[in-house]
């Protein structure tokens, strides 16, 4: 059984953009499974689109085509691609939206640029073959006259070779990783999400060394981790969904009352040592 189509995009909900990708997917394959994942991405933003993405697919069941348009590039000579792993396919801008998709298949790039596919557990291919785009396309809209179409058609069968040649790189953004230094572990905010919450790139692993962490933000000192929002007063640090380390405001948005966002420096040191 062909798995859902999920579509996520930086179209927001105003205009008819999102709802077309359904209608052309509808168009080739009418007993397709549609999911919207988010189209509130914020516009432009490949790096919130990549973390969204890369902390939602594999809950996804298999066989699941994911459709993932945030393509400032539409247009230019970026490219267009198809990935395919042993669960799901992916398709969109070949501008690391699939960065976090890739770094769990062990594909990463500290500084970010291409990444080689040799020896990766996922194939690509450039979408090059316009049997399988509408018509006519548009230079503007990618998302509705290419990646939808492929997308329909891959979830009828098709394999990913037809839609073009094979690639053996593809782009990825820089991977976040915190550092320690001077005995304390430094990462930083990666995404916030609609409540406000900064989440960052310090995972719960990268906190197990710790029995009395203390954690700096914005020149604040968090004393602890929390459970869950709801665990005390103020600015909290807890261990979210994504299970990353988050600060969050309890009853409000930490970002927008503290200024935390992508970028800002998160510090954690053992109580004993701050």
């Amino acid at each position: 059984m062909a798995g859902p189509i999920v579509l996520l995009t930086d179209f927001g909900d105003r205009d008819g953009y999102a709802g077309t990708l359904r209608g052309v997917v509808l168009g080739i394959n009418p007993g397709a499974t549609l999911v919207d994942l988010s189209h509130r991405i914020p516009p432009q933003d490949v790096a919130a689109g990549a973390f969204v993405l890369g902390t939602s697919y594999r809950y996804f069941p298999d066989g699941a085509v994911f459709v993932a348009v945030v393509d400032p590039g539409v247009g230019s000579a970026r490219r267009a691609i198809a990935l395919e792993s042993s669960r799901y396919t992916f398709v969109g801008p070949d501008n690391g939206l699939f960065s976090l998709v890739l770094a769990d298949l062990g594909i990463v790039s500290p500084v970010g640029g291409s990444v080689s596919l040799a020896g990766a557990a996922v194939t690509g291919v450039a979408l090059e073959n316009p049997a399988y785009f509408l018509a006519t396309v548009s230079a503007t809209f990618h998302g509705r006259d290419v990646f939808a179409p492929v997308a329909a058609h891959r979830s009828l069968g098709v394999p990913l070779a037809a839609f073009g040649p094979p690639i053996a790189e593809v782009v990825s953004l820089p991977t976040h990783r915190p550092v320690w230094q001077n005995g304390v572990l430094i990462g930083q905010v990666i995404y916030v999400d609609r409540f406000g919450n900064a989440i960052t790139d310090l995972t719960r692993a990268d906190l197990n060394g710790f029995t009395a962490p203390v954690v700096e933000v914005a020149g604040l000192r968090i004393l602890g981790l929390r459970q869950h929002y709801a665990g005390g007063s103020g600015l909290l640090a807890l261990i979210g969904s994504s299970d990353r380390l988050e600060i969050a405001l309890n009853g409000g948005s930490a970002a927008t009352e503290f200024g935390l966002g992508p970028g800002t420096p998160v510090v954690v040191a053992e109580a004993s040592l701050s």
